[in-house]
């Protein structure tokens, strides 16, 4: 991949669901060596610090969902942010959870829009997060940027979606929990999923070399976001919504060499690190590494990390 401008952009969401914690992860990312990886690796890094919720009202008195309204002000100032970031280079949105993907998504496929230019997302994730505030049980938003970006209904007060990301322009890898009204809606959708079963039988390799061919012959522009859980509670434990079974190190690391060979990434999000639950930065750490894989790092070029 050749020199890029990286524009690192704290999103200290933590409206997206119950467990709280993940505030502290863009600071985290930043005091395990964000900056010094990817300027180790030629790139240019500006670090616009965190961000915070435009104004918005109050919280609504119903309790199903956990704090819209403030999620509604984390998605107006990211959608404004990722608008205004991308057209200077690759913006890097540091979570918090992975609520600001309603933002952070929403922004760059307007702004691929106006480029005239398809937008694709890697969803790299145990779960689909295909929900919408009238379909979520557990009223948490963080599982609703792909239900909100795709325009799907429900989403009364939210900035209206213009440029509604296609469904064959979306592939998720990594499924291991999904909520029975989750799973039929995403069943009925022309959404290239991939779950553990699936990619133990086959490999991660070739869907993710299928789904950037695609990319590619259109030209689009690449969203990749990054959740915590994509890999396994064994070795991330840093995230409140742990499912086992998931990527290993080694197949997290392939993923993001592909994207890096495919020079197509142009916005990435790392989201759900929660510093409180992890074990000397180890987790906080890795998500470093793998965001460097994407930005250029071969495997012969890994430092030795020391998590004592």
């Amino acid at each position: 991949m050749s020199t890029q401008n990286c524009i690192l952009i704290g999103a200290p969401v933590d409206s997206g669901k119950r467990r709280q914690g993940c505030l502290m992860g863009p600071d985290s990312f930043r005091t395990a060596g964000l900056a010094e990886a990817l300027s180790g690796l030629g790139h240019k890094v500006e670090d616009l610090g965190n961000l915070t919720p435009a104004a918005h009202g109050p919280e609504p008195d119903d309790g199903h969902l956990y704090q819209p309204s403030r999620t509604i002000g984390w998605t107006n100032r990211l959608i404004r942010t990722a608008e205004e970031a991308l057209p200077r280079g690759i913006p890097i949105f540091l979570g918090g959870d992975h609520a600001l993907s309603l933002g952070s998504v929403a922004g760059a496929a307007n702004h691929a829009a106006q480029a005239g230019r398809p937008l694709f997302v890697l969803w790299l994730d145990a779960h689909s997060d295909f929900h919408t505030p009238d379909t979520t049980a557990s009223g948490n938003l963080h599982g609703t940027p792909l239900g909100y970006v795709t325009g799907r209904p429900g989403f009364a007060g939210f900035p209206p979606i213009t440029n509604p990301v296609p469904q064959e322009n979306i592939c998720i890898l990594g499924l291991r929990s999904v909520d029975p009204a989750e799973r039929e809606a995403l069943q009925r959708t022309q959404i290239d999923f991939h779950d553990m079963r699936k990619i133990d039988e086959t490999g991660i390799a070739k869907p993710l070399e299928d789904f950037l061919a695609g990319v590619a012959a259109a030209n689009g522009m690449l969203h990749v976001s990054l959740d915590v859980d994509f890999l396994d509670p064994m070795i991330a434990p840093a995230v409140g919504t742990t499912v086992p079974g998931g990527a290993t190190i080694r197949e997290g690391h392939l993923v993001m060499e592909m994207i890096s060979d495919s020079g197509l990434m142009t916005s990435l999000d790392l989201v759900e690190l929660n510093p409180f639950l992890d074990e000397r930065g180890r987790t906080a750490q890795m998500m470093v590494d793998l965001a460097a894989s994407a930005l250029g790092r071969r495997v012969f070029d890994r430092p030795t990390s020391a998590y004592s």
